[in-house]
């Protein structure tokens, strides 16, 4: 199996949820680390879930629900989230000032 070292992941949201990461065929992901980054001059919230096999939504998927991020300031997470292929990462932003950032391992 070859590991990737990479950027998984880059987008924002305006309060609708979008995939930041989608594991395809045969391949396994290791989320190190995630940003968060205000661009605004607010404070603003977010929202991180998980869903596996990109299972219907439940409370059980949430890795982070309305938190909060200081205006024009970013939020490191150092998670170690493991996905197997079909499971899908998500985010949420209150709006588009919010951006996303993913980084880990592929493996193939």
């Amino acid at each position: 199996m070859a590991n990737t070292y990479e950027v998984l992941g880059q987008t924002t949201d305006s309060a609708t949820g979008t995939a930041l990461v989608t594991v395809p065929a045969s391949t396994e992901i290791v989320i190190s680390t995630i940003v968060i980054c205000n661009r605004a001059s607010a404070s603003k919230t977010f929202r991180i879930y998980l869903r596996p096999d990109d299972e219907t939504l439940a409370d059980k998927h949430y890795l982070a629900y309305d938190s909060s991020v200081n205006a024009n300031d970013t939020i490191t997470m150092t998670l170690g989230v493991t996905m197997n292929a079909s499971d899908v990462l998500y985010v949420y932003g209150e709006d588009a000032n919010i951006s996303f950032q993913a980084f880990g391992t592929k493996i193939t």
